[in-house]
């Protein structure tokens, strides 16, 4: 299964793509798009899309993973990262691709243990997991992050399963 991980943001989004075939998770591809903060939000969020569509088109993933929006105390930051969550869920959709969300304590639950992780324990975990030593943004760590715990959620989900039929 192929899934891939979006952060997004109107100025930088982070996108990460993982294989999984049951044993350990394998990035195959991340990458951090900009937007550039200077243009018209219009533009930035063609520019997401576009950029989103093109990845998706190339790896094929099989499920894009994204947070929740979580309430914010700077309620225009969460209306910016709603705008570029519709915008990665529009390429998603057009590419035929199912999109799934989490939580944000969920996600940094799945990946360090801990439903309050700081970015930096995140990026550290994200890295461990995948036994990763390249350069690796703070964005495509996050959004590598939510693809860990899709995985981790389905692999949760099927134990589940199994264990009700015992």
């Amino acid at each position: 299964m192929r899934i891939a991980g979006v952060d997004p943001g109107t100025i930088q989004t982070g996108v990460g793509i993982l294989e999984d075939s049951g044993k350990q998770p394998v990035l195959i591809f991340s990458r951090t798009i900009h937007a550039g903060g200077s243009k018209a939000i219009a533009d930035r969020l063609e520019i997401i899309f576009t950029e989103l569509k093109a990845v998706f088109e190339e790896w094929k993933p099989d499920v894009l993973a994204l947070e929740n929006i979580f309430y914010q105390k700077d309620f225009k930051a969460a209306v910016k990262v709603g705008e570029a969550r519709a915008a990665a869920m529009l390429a998603a959709s057009m590419s035929r691709i199912p999109v799934v969300e989490y939580p944000p304590a969920r996600v940094k639950q799945s990946i360090s243990g801990n439903g309050r992780a700081a970015k930096d324990q995140v990026q550290y975990m994200v890295r461990h997991i995948l036994g990763f030593r390249g350069p690796l943004s703070a964005d495509s760590a996050d959004a590598i992050a939510v693809a860990i715990c899709h995985i981790h959620s389905k692999k949760f989900a099927q134990i589940q399963k199994e264990a009700a039929h015992v």
